[in-house]
């Protein structure tokens, strides 16, 4: 555009001179004279008109000249400069244009031999003054990989600043939910954590943990919270850890079993040997070979029930019988809790009441679901018409008050008073009460207490922060950032990303099918090369050899892979409240967007391409690929044409072209994205930034 409007303007200056010109001499010739050289310039005017355009036409390659020689190297001499100065130290200008350009260029280099030196030696002297800190940052990543418990440290709006092996094995498993800058709000439901936060933070609370119980990917969770102080004890964030506590539920349902099985057995066993004792009682006066028979029967049924309680006793689980204390627990999760309990094996149809959300009970879960379950047990056993029970926990005063409700058989109070009994020890752990109570039509109510934990201020409301396998699982950077910006105001810096790449079958985005997907994680301008996503996906079709030729998968390499409806919805997840980055990053979205019916999800993310970027940080650059890219920026190419691979290497591309487009006043992701549409480039991919 410049070199057409030069051009143009220096031919308008030109003619409008020939122009004024002709018009002077014109003017000044005699009325004879002008009746001469009239006709004669009408018979030569088509030459004036080639000879115009041939004028025209030599002006704009002696322009095209001076340009290339000048002004379109001194543009490329600044450019490498700007990569030299705040991209890569290690590029270098190349020699190009005029004598003076080339001079310039040297000196250029010469300057960045200088600022590279200067760059290593600034370097060294940070990892010199860092090494202290690393080295207790790598102590404490290495206790916390030695700890069974899940560990997770959080700032205040929940995003995760550190977290060890066991927290990403049993919050995160397979979805990668578990990661550095991500939110600890998507896996613990949020109402719990704030409502626990609450506690810890409020004036003259007692202790310096909260202790809670919450459901987490199906399991059951026993959740400790402390703050983390800054040097004037002023609260910037939490720790949190958690222990799995399904698997002694588990182990304690399955020794109630054991013993209620053994209870029944020796029922049996006892009345025969009753029986049997009672009748040589009675009947003193037994032949011998009676007695006998007596004396064995009292025999066979002592050595079976010894045997019987042998096996219980080796197959009871250990440790069954332990009790937590009492944990903190919102009144809904109790009784999904409970009913779970009561609706295995044969258990009865279980209706669940929805209880007050803001509703916090002390409960000891396992003891009363203990309890709870043995009491219906003998219940079913008195009254067999019992097939429904219905569980609800309303407040009480400064309790909470569980209610297990069902209809069968007329019960007495007698029975009722028997049963509630079952409750006593167990509430008396809690400071409550247990009573119960008859109604017309065969419906019988137990009531328990429970205490209510103690009421707080409502927490002021915060944003839902929508949110990486080796040490270190730490980033402090995060702890004083704030959630409180817009997605386009926020510093490019400070952007989590997931970086992404695909391979296929082909290039025909309409036909070809999907066999691999890559990605990492890119979070406040550092690459987290532990935190990465990469399946292989079967795409139910045979890979064509040109493609294997490509990325190297074979249609063995896929056979038993899952397909891309299970392995989408996965890697949406890990990408869950992310920006998206790829290169040429449009062409991978074609493919992610057709499978996104089949897998039922959706990659709505705002989204940045490198290819862009780089066109909007270098414009005078015309290579923009991404071998190109990363020769410029130094980024070492491994593992080209795989998913991850091309993955980690455009995250790379990313974070080193930040620099670069800060100099350009580009800093912010909405900045990013109206500097990605000014390009040329921009065209092709213009559906992403509309």
């Amino acid at each position: 555009m410049r070199f057409a409007l030069l051009v143009a303007g220096a031919t308008a200056v030109l003619v409008a001179g020939m122009a004024a010109l002709v018009a002077v001499v014109w003017s000044d010739l005699e009325r004879r004279d002008r009746d001469v050289v009239g006709p004669i310039l009408e018979d030569e005017l088509g030459l004036v008109l080639v000879a115009g355009l041939l004028f025209v036409t030599l002006l704009a390659f002696a322009v095209a000249a001076v340009l290339g020689r000048y002004a379109g190297a001194a543009r490329r001499l600044a450019a490498d400069a700007e990569l030299a100065a705040e991209a890569n130290p290690a590029h270098r200008a190349q020699p190009r244009g005029a004598a003076e350009l080339r001079r310039s260029a040297a000196a250029v280099n010469r300057l960045a031999d200088r600022h590279e030196e200067a760059h290593r030696e600034t370097e060294r002297a940070v990892a010199r003054g860092r090494q202290e800190i690393e080295e207790e940052r790598r102590l404490l990543a290495a206790l916390l990989a030695q700890l069974a418990s899940a560990v997770v440290v959080c700032n205040l709006d929940g995003r995760i600043l550190l977290y060890n092996q066991a927290a990403r094995e049993l919050l995160g498993g397979d979805e990668g939910l578990v990661g550095l800058g991500r939110s600890l709000l998507a896996i613990l439901d949020r109402d719990v954590v704030a409502h626990a936060l609450d506690r810890l933070l409020a004036p003259g609370a007692e202790g310096p943990r909260a202790r809670f119980v919450a459901p987490a990917g199906g399991r059951l969770l026993r959740v400790e919270m402390a703050p983390v102080r800054d040097r004037d004890e002023a609260t910037t964030g939490f720790l949190l850890s958690a222990e799995d506590i399904t698997g002694p539920a588990q182990r304690g349902e399955r020794r109630e079993a054991l013993l209620r099985g053994l209870i029944e057995e020796s029922r049996a066993a006892v009345g025969s040997i009753r029986a049997a004792v009672e009748s040589m009682v009675e009947y003193g006066d037994l032949e011998e070979a009676q007695r006998r028979r007596f004396l064995d029967i009292v025999r066979a049924e002592t050595l079976r029930l010894g045997a019987r309680l042998e096996d219980v006793m080796g197959d009871a689980p250990d440790g069954a019988a332990q009790g937590w204390g009492l944990d903190e627990m919102r009144a809904g999760d109790l009784l999904e809790a409970l009913a779970r309990r009561l609706r295995g094996g044969d258990g009865p149809a279980v209706e669940v009441v929805p209880a007050d959300r803001d509703l916090w009970v002390g409960v000891n879960s396992h003891a009363l679901g203990l309890a709870l379950t043995e009491a219906v047990a003998t219940l079913r056993r008195a009254d067999r018409g019992v097939r429904r029970v219905r569980l609800a926990l309303v407040p009480d005063g400064g309790h909470g008050r569980l209610e297990v409700r069902w209809t069968g058989r007329h019960l007495n109070v007698e029975n009722l008073r028997a049963w509630e009994g079952r409750f006593r020890d167990v509430l008396a752990g809690h400071g409550g009460e247990a009573w119960s109570r008859a109604e017309p039509g065969g419906v019988a109510i137990l009531c328990l207490l429970l205490p209510v934990a103690e009421p707080t201020e409502p927490p002021p409301p915060r944003p839902v922060p929508a949110i990486a396998a080796r040490p270190p699982h730490y980033d402090f950077a995060l702890l004083g950032r704030s959630e409180r910006t817009e997605l386009d105001e926020r510093p490019l810096g400070e952007l989590r990303c997931t970086v992404l790449d695909c391979e296929m079958t082909g290039l025909d985005t309409e036909h070809d099918e999907l066999v691999s997907v890559g990605a990492v994680r890119v979070v406040i301008g550092r690459v987290l090369a532990g935190e990465v996503f990469e399946r292989l996906i079967d795409p139910g079709r045979a890979v064509p050899e040109a493609a294997v030729r490509v990325h190297g998968i074979t249609d063995a390499m896929l056979a038993g892979k899952p397909g891309v409806e299970e392995v989408l919805p996965r890697f949406a997840r890990f990408a869950e409240d992310t920006v998206l980055v790829g290169h040429d990053v449009a062409f991978d979205l074609r493919f992610l967007q057709r499978a996104e019916p089949a897998a039922g999800v959706r990659f709505d993310q705002p989204v940045l391409d490198t290819l862009l970027l780089d066109a909007a940080a270098h414009p005078d650059h015309e290579d923009h690929a991404l071998e190109a890219i990363a020769e410029r920026l130094g980024v070492s190419v491994v593992g080209r044409h795989t998913a991850l691979g091309d993955a980690l290497v455009t995250a790379e591309i990313f974070v080193r072209l930040l620099p670069a487009l800060r100099a350009r006043g580009v800093e912010t992701l909405g900045q990013a994205r109206a500097a990605v549409r000014a390009t040329p480039e921009a065209r092709a991919s213009e559906r992403l930034y509309g």
